[in-house]
């Protein structure tokens, strides 16, 4: 059987970036949209042809490797860049491709009037790129190359519309946490190298248990390191805080990074590097720990935000959280499969909240929409499926990952955080459908036939009026002012399609993973993971009554959250402007943030910063600049001397000569 050529995956969109590069200015909008998106298209696929030939495989032999070239090689150490197709990276290849595809095909039309729309989708493309040799690389080497890649896209895209300040400090910021957490991973990696000799999966995972011992120092120490990565790359304390303020990029990347790429592959490291992580319970034990205490804190946060794209960044900290207390219970595959039901629903919600804010004239703040199910039906529709799908509520896809999530950390005895978990759910729910509701029930709190939105001191259901964590009011995602004229309008359809692609997904996404105690056996997707994953801790370890008595509490508290929700911000106003009022310190501790970012300002930031100022004006100033300009100086003086024997007469020169004459002849008699 011939092999399906991997390489081809991610060398389509690295091809649109060169031909953009080269072509970009006589193509025009059209045609740099045609490759861009035809570039993902194309791998989408080919990805999808190579995971059919993987799966006509039998399970033994599902796995797929092709190397392209040896990369280096020093002694007997030796690195090829080669690429590894097997059921885990077979999701994730077609998660990245299928939505990024849509991803791109969204942002024709609502970057279709941006000036910098080449620049746009060149980005978007090398992203795709990077993620994508992250995913099918077969070594830890290449995954870091995608690994490096996608953290410099992320730090290009989020600064795109670099006129702002906000967006330049908020793509700085996540290339400076970012390089924090990577320098972990590489630690980690290194310990590797020492201790196998091989960055290889293959090898590195054979060769551990006869090379490691389990529980002891160095696993342990080596997948701390690595897991430090991965709290940068998935934004999990105390390296999440990048990650909200990705928002100040356009919508289209925040659907990318925040639901199919940069933000899921921390996650996909760990689940890759499970043999190692099963060696270090400890390590384990402090994902879980760190997993769950993230859902939580985000989930707090998310519950007062008035920015719709701030409200879903915190929202995709807290989900990520989940999915890294599932991989610290033990439970790899439904973590993953917690971050293919995410994509679906993460990036419609994304998508859906950049068609809101197309249709509103870029407004962003959710206290002065309202109303918009009738004026934008297809985004309401699409975006009440997500919002449905993220509360967990069946059938929709993200009840059966949340809820093996749920039953797995319960079967393994990790009871606290089953019941953080369970916490996180509600508040999940409640802040989610406060998010519909205010942004598409109730009356309309803006001007209907266009002009300024209202701007009260208090809107309708309570939510005060308040300024944004830097004291300044909110900007819109294009960096105007807010209020443009125009009627609220659906978008067009080369942003409706995707949606409605990705509705479809949110509802029919998490089917595969239905399993007990309504089939028979294991689901198909903890089957398909099985020859990657092994078997793992199950959810049929648990009393068939104790798993849907699960599965009822699960559904019980989403149901109570969206119940809160539209009683307190439809149905009686007044209770969340009471809430407000009697938690007023607890409501501006949640929305600024537990004021972390001012904390790692003052202890972190700040310093560094006063530190290097001063090291400018001493060492800089006094010593560098000293020396140099010292050198000048002397040189200065010493050419201001040699500038008296130069005065252009020549009766000067003559004596001058004469006394030199008489200096060598009275050197010469004295010898």
């Amino acid at each position: 059987m011939n092999l399906p050529m991997l390489w081809i995956i991610p060398a389509l969109p690295l091809a649109a970036v060169a031909l953009n590069l080269l072509f970009g200015d006589r193509l025009g909008k059209r045609g740099t949209a045609f490759l861009a998106c035809g570039a993902v298209g194309l791998a989408f696929a080919a990805a999808v042809r190579a995971v059919l030939t993987l799966a006509a495989r039998s399970e033994e032999e599902r796995q797929i490797v092709e190397t392209a070239w040896t990369w280096f090689r020093v002694g007997d150490f030796s690195v090829d860049v080669s690429f590894l197709l097997d059921p885990l990276s077979a999701i994730m290849v077609l998660v990245v491709t299928g939505v990024g595809f849509l991803i791109h095909v969204y942002s024709t039309g609502y970057m279709a009037e941006d000036p910098s729309f080449r620049r746009f989708f060149l980005y978007l493309n090398l992203f795709m790129f990077a993620m994508l040799t992250l995913v099918l690389a077969d070594n830890y080497l290449l995954m870091f190359v995608g690994w490096e890649g996608v953290g410099l896209c992320s730090y290009l895209l989020i600064g795109f519309w670099y006129e702002k300040q906000s967006a330049t400090d908020a793509g700085k910021k996540a290339f400076i946490v970012n390089r924090i957490g990577d320098f972990g991973f590489l630690l980690g990696v290194m310990f590797l190298i020492a201790w196998t000799g091989s960055v290889n999966y293959e090898r590195v995972f054979a060769s551990a248990p006869h090379l490691f011992t389990a529980g002891g120092t160095i696993i342990t120490l080596a997948t701390l390191l690595m897991f430090v990565g991965a709290t940068g790359k998935s934004a999990q304390i105390p390296l999440y805080v990048w990650l909200p303020d990705a928002m100040e990029g356009p919508t289209p990347v925040s659907a990318l990074i925040h639901a199919a790429t940069m933000v899921t592959a921390g996650v996909y490291m760990v689940v890759r590097s499970h043999v190692l992580f099963e060696m270090a319970p400890v390590t384990l034990e402090v994902i879980a720990i760190v997993g769950a205490a993230t859902a939580l804190m985000a989930a707090t946060i998310g519950l007062v935000q008035n920015d719709i794209k701030r409200v879903l960044a915190y929202s995709t900290v807290s989900q990520l959280g989940y999915m890294f207390f599932a991989c610290g219970v033990g439970a790899f595959g439904a973590g993953i499969f917690h971050v293919m039901t995410h994509a679906f629903f993460k990036a419609l919600l994304f998508l859906g909240a950049g068609s809101v804010i197309y249709g509103m004239h870029h407004e962003q703040d959710m206290r002065k929409m309202g109303g918009l199910a009738g004026k934008m039906p297809v985004t309401h529709a699409t975006m009440l499926i997500a919002t449905i799908a993220i509360a967990g509520i069946p059938p929709f896809a993200g009840f059966w990952s949340k809820d093996e999530i749920l039953a797995k950390a319960f079967a393994t005895g990790h009871y606290g955080i089953f019941a953080a978990g369970l916490l996180g759910a509600v508040m999940t729910a409640f802040y989610m459908f406060r998010l519909y509701v205010l942004t598409f029930q109730g009356k309309p709190r803006f001007d209907e036939n266009g002009g300024h939105a209202h701007a009260h001191a208090a809107d309708a259901h309570g939510a005060h009026m308040t300024h944004d964590a830097h004291g300044h009011g909110a900007h819109d995602d294009h960096g105007h002012d807010h209020g443009h004229g125009g009627p609220v309008k659906e978008s067009p359809w080369n942003m409706t399609v995707p949606l409605s692609v990705l509705a479809v997904l949110s509802v029919v996404g998490g089917w595969i993973g239905i399993g007990k105690p309504f089939i028979e056996g294991e689901s198909w997707m903890g089957r398909w993971l099985e020859p990657v994953l092994g078997s793992g801790p199950h959810v049929h370890h648990l009393a068939v009554s104790t798993e849907f008595g699960l599965m009822g509490l699960s559904v019980a508290v989403a149901a109570f959250g969206i119940f809160m929700a539209f009683r307190a911000y439809l149905q009686s106003p007044s209770i969340a402007t009471a809430m407000h009022e009697r938690f007023g310190g607890l409501h501006r501790t949640l929305y600024h943030k537990y004021w972390v970012d001012e904390f790692y300002g003052a202890v972190a930031v700040n310093p560094v910063y006063q530190a290097s100022m001063r090291l400018w004006r001493f060492w800089d100033e006094k010593v560098v600049d000293g020396i140099v300009n010292g050198v000048g100086y002397f040189l200065e003086g010493v050419s201001a001397l040699l500038r008296l024997f130069q005065t252009g007469y020549v009766g000067t020169y003559a004596l001058f000569i004469t006394l030199g004459v008489l200096a060598l002849f009275l050197h010469f008699l004295r010898s």
